[in-house]
């Protein structure tokens, strides 16, 4: 048994679409229309284009929202992306105009950062050292 899709709640697939790939740098793998208001888009990594998908699934079902609102109310990210070099990308990001809310932080055998993934998510980077 593997993972081979995740999703993340989003509230506009246009703009999630383009930040996830144009700012965070995912490639679009699915974009089908899923009747007239929806889509089944997928991203992936451009480092495993073969590897588990994001779903940028809408978060039209009347749970989504009051769930994700209470997570970024907590500061808890939603999802987890682990890169090279936390500290590269933090810079890479901000000169972005990406907004975090926790900058690169050591902890233990971690050091990660939060974004604001700009559709109601937080977003944790993790570093894995060691």
């Amino acid at each position: 048994m593997r993972v081979t899709l995740s999703s993340i709640l989003v509230d506009d697939q246009d703009k999630a679409l383009a930040f996830y790939t144009d700012v965070l740098g995912f490639v679009k793998k699915h974009d089908v229309p899923m009747g007239d208001e929806h889509r089944w888009i997928t991203v992936v990594s451009p480092e495993d284009p073969d590897g588990v998908e994001l779903v940028l699934e809408p978060d039209g079902h009347p749970a989504a929202k009051p769930f994700k609102s209470a997570l970024v109310d907590d500061g808890i990210p939603f999802n987890s992306f682990a890169v090279a070099d936390v500290n590269a990308e933090y810079e890479r990001l901000s000169k972005l105009g990406v907004v975090f809310t926790q900058p690169p932080l050591e902890m233990g055998p971690v050091i990660t950062a939060v974004l604001d993934d700009t559709c109601g998510n937080l977003i944790q980077i993790a570093q894995y050292q060691g």
